[in-house]
């Protein structure tokens, strides 16, 4: 009888640590995952808190050209850009080219500024057709002026479309996407400038 109990109790004790060894590795696991997920967290705050406190202004105005110029004012602890580029963004009108030409086709349309300035093109590595600036390195508290002009109606158009191109844009704000990287970590900010008179 004496072997019968010990074997039950060793059993018994056997079953008990599979338990508390699956119990463990289960509750091991679920660690590993909440550590995981607050690391996520904290990773994706830190990136929110560095966020870099860009300013556009419109500067050094001269005619139908003038500049854009990028200022990084912080935060502190962001430190320097490896980059920022800058976009135009176009008008929220419908683009769409319903009866295309050889002269006239959608990636013209694409291609093309809908509103009031694009970047020179081919100065600060801007594009041949003004939409984005090449990338350029940014100091923190540092500015940099990008140079802009008044957009031109595109090839296609002609008599009202052409002779009142800048007229729809009068009111409306010169719109920027600016691309910011440091390193591996990169940020996109939506800015918006006033247009200025003619």
């Amino acid at each position: 009888m004496s072997i019968e109990w010990t074997d039950t109790i060793s059993a018994a004790a056997a079953a008990l640590s599979a338990a508390a060894a699956g119990g463990a590795w289960w509750a091991a696991r679920r660690s590993a995952a909440t550590a995981e997920t607050l690391a996520s967290i904290e990773r994706d705050r830190r990136h929110e808190d560095l966020t870099p406190d860009i300013a556009l202004s419109f500067t050094g105005r001269f005619g139908n050209n003038g500049s854009i110029t990028v200022h990084l004012a912080g935060p502190d602890s962001l430190g320097d850009l490896t980059s920022v580029q800058l976009e135009m963004v176009d008008d929220d009108m419908d683009h769409r080219v319903l009866n295309p030409t050889p002269d006239f086709t959608q990636a013209d349309v694409d291609a093309h500024v809908w509103g009031p300035f694009r970047f020179v093109p081919g100065v600060d590595g801007a594009d041949s057709n003004g939409r984005r600036t090449g990338p350029m390195p940014l100091k923190m508290g540092k500015g940099r002026p990008f140079a802009v002009e008044r957009t031109r109606p595109g090839h296609w158009m002609e008599g009202m479309a052409a002779e009142g191109w800048q007229d729809r844009y009068t009111h409306l704000p010169i719109r920027v996407r600016v691309t910011c990287q440091r390193g591996d970590e990169a940020w996109v900010l939506a800015r918006e400038l006033p247009n200025p008179p003619r």
